[in-house]
């Protein structure tokens, strides 16, 4: 529980207030961080997540067709917002014989500010996350035109494993899947076809290296 502050003057160490508010920006900056990844994987040319779209709900006011993630473009928003409180925080821990009350009108706005911010921030990234609509299609559509490269660093660190030095096993990946994007083939095809590549890794291990399990296995 609350505690006496041990050394005091006339008003309390400011140091703790700036804790308490960094702490909270740093939450919200936690939100910020899930919102600009909705907004980035909401992007047309990538199209994987889309956050609610409610009913009577306006685009774009240029283009109908849209829908733009106005709810997380808000929270990105007003993070920034928040996380301004910083400054003003970290000033009031200097006061004059550490007593004068510079601090008092500052600290009346930006706390209860900073509460009511963190706990909007988090009603409406709740209701974006459980409402979220999630394209697996479109994923995989996305995972296809990279021509299988995801596993440039998978196959790389297995070729070094099983006896080929690190700068060759890069040159030899890096060939490869160059090779593979101008041909617009699959980096899984180019492999099994490469008499170098071959000869450390079996046609089973090759599989198993551009298998998309292998990548979520930490996934709950």
């Amino acid at each position: 529980g609350l505690k006496p502050e041990p050394v005091s003057t006339q008003v309390l160490p400011r140091d703790r207030f700036a804790l308490l508010l960094a702490i909270i920006a740093l939450y919200a900056c936690a939100l910020e961080r899930i919102a600009t990844e909705i907004r980035n994987l909401s992007r047309t040319e990538i199209g994987e997540v889309l956050e609610p779209f409610t009913r009577g709900q306006k685009g774009s006011s240029a283009m109908p067709h849209k829908k733009n993630p106005i709810t997380c473009e808000r929270i990105s928003g007003l993070v920034r917002i928040l996380r301004s409180y910083l400054i003003p925080a970290y000033e009031n821990i200097t006061l004059w014989h550490e007593r004068d009350i510079t601090n008092s009108s500052v600290e009346r706005v930006i706390f209860p500010d900073a509460f009511h911010l963190a706990h909007y921030l988090t009603l409406k990234t709740r209701w974006v996350l459980e409402n979220l609509n999630v394209y697996p299609k479109r994923m995989m559509e996305n995972i296809e035109a990279s021509y299988g490269v995801y596993a440039s660093q998978n196959l790389m660190n297995k070729l070094v494993q099983h006896g080929m030095s690190r700068g060759e096993a890069y040159n030899t990946v890096q060939r490869l899947s160059f090779k593979t994007v101008a041909a617009k083939e699959n980096l899984k095809k180019t492999v099994l076809k490469d008499k170098k590549v071959c000869q450390y890794l079996n046609e089973k291990e090759i599989a198993k290296i551009f298998d998309l399990k292998w990548f979520l296995r930490n996934i709950a």
